[in-house]
């Protein structure tokens, strides 16, 4: 069984930021979007800290977020990636499955980005994520770049929205 250490921390800060924006969106009106936990047993904890330091995952989670806006159910995933390079091993089949069926019930399935370095996201609609994942079974590359994303879709921080995604959801929804 997978197990959880350190290495689970890795985007931690994302969504704390998604978090925030997401609390001002709920309350403005606009939308209400919950973190989903990630199931875990754990194994060792820092009896000091009170800390969970080794734990295995119960089950297989499917997404980070869930919810609403103005009537549409979303659900996305949320991955950091420090580098111009995201691996396709960061998003695992049984999200893409969890996500292709949240939009065959009319919902929207996306993925945020976050490039460290660049100090920018990317909403990542399924499709464009379908595509990739398609070229890579077709023995492609496991990988996409920066540079082969729409630039469209990359958005900063605004009116103190750490991660203002809604206006990239809109967007996402005018086009199909």
């Amino acid at each position: 069984m997978p197990t959880y250490n350190s290495r689970g921390l890795r985007g931690s800060a994302l969504e704390e930021m998604i978090n925030m924006s997401n609390d001002k969106y709920e309350e403005s009106g606009l939308a209400l979007i919950q973190k989903i936990p990630t199931p875990i047993t754990p194994i060792e904890i820092d009896h000091d800290t009170k800390q969970i330091t080794l734990a295995y995952f119960d089950k297989k989670s499917t997404v980070d977020y869930i919810g609403a806006v103005q009537g549409i159910p979303v659900c996305f995933d949320a991955k950091e990636c420090n580098d111009d390079t995201f691996t396709l091993h960061n998003i695992h089949e049984h999200q893409i499955n969890f996500m292709k069926e949240f939009e065959h019930q009319q919902g929207i399935a996306f993925f945020l980005l976050y490039y460290t370095k660049r100090d920018i996201f990317y909403y990542l609609t399924l499709e464009k994520l379908l595509q990739f994942h398609k070229r890579a079974e077709e023995g492609g590359r496991k990988s996409f770049t920066f540079d082969e994303l729409d630039e469209e879709y990359f958005f900063k921080s605004k009116n103190g929205v750490l991660v203002p995604y809604l206006d990239k959801l809109n967007q996402d929804l005018q086009s199909r």
